[in-house]
């Protein structure tokens, strides 16, 4: 019977161990990092928009326009893998009248036909859009500018964002009356490519469109946990 008391008080004597481990004071910060670059790339979506009496007008009359899109396209040195079909819907128009309880009335069809395409010569782009539009492109459903190749740019957003973290820790710790101790553990909160959209338009037939580049911004955010030194 003074098997139970012997075996308390042994684990008795282990709870100071456990309690003398005491989970460490921590201190946590996230940056932020972010490049502006040039663009190298543009990436555009357009199309066209056809109405016909009948569906199958519709759909011929627009298979034809496309047709000669895609053709100036590739006369432009547009490489294949740089065009895709995004859309291509088919549909009714109808005129519903005043409200006044009349049927609606069958006008034709339209169909339209998008075509996401990456012009990977920005000299070449005004020229592009002013080419498609003379062949029977008459929407533009956006614009907008990226790098080939961003991984580099993206490395040097995170390297900014780490040095960000550091030097709010850093500050928050000399606020604080304390030191920073080892790092902990460090996360990537995530990467930022905001695009540089151009709103959807309709071309009417002009010279080569004007366009502006500006630059794109690459952006990291990285969380740090600091060790707070005693």
């Amino acid at each position: 019977m003074r098997l139970v008391p012997l075996v308390a008080a042994a684990m008795m004597l282990a709870l100071p161990a456990f309690a003398a481990d005491p989970v460490p004071t921590t201190i946590s910060v996230s940056g932020e990092g972010r490049v502006e670059v040039v663009p190298d790339l543009a990436t555009v979506s357009l199309g066209v928009t056809t109405d016909a009496d009948t569906a199958s007008a519709a759909m011929t009359a627009n298979s034809g326009a496309v047709a000669q899109v895609l053709d100036r396209l590739k006369a432009a040195g547009i490489e294949p893998r740089d065009v895709q079909t995004s859309g291509l819907s088919l549909g009714p128009r109808y005129d519903y009248g005043r409200g006044d309880g009349t049927p609606p009335k069958l006008l034709g069809y339209t169909v339209s036909d998008m075509v996401t395409v990456r012009v990977r010569d920005l000299a070449k782009l005004g020229g592009v859009l002013d080419g498609v539009v003379a062949d029977g492109a008459n929407t533009l459903n956006g614009l907008g500018f990226g790098l080939a190749e961003d991984a580099e740019a993206r490395d040097e957003a995170r390297r900014r964002a780490v040095a960000d973290a550091r030097h709010r820790a850093e500050l928050y710790a000399g606020a604080a009356g304390v030191k920073l101790g080892r790092l902990i553990s460090i996360s990537e909160a995530g990467m930022s490519y905001p695009p540089m959209p151009m709103a959807e338009a309709s071309f009417a037939k002009a010279a080569d469109v004007p366009i502006a580049t500006g630059e794109v911004s690459i952006g990291a955010s990285v969380s740090l946990v600091y060790e707070i030194a005693e």
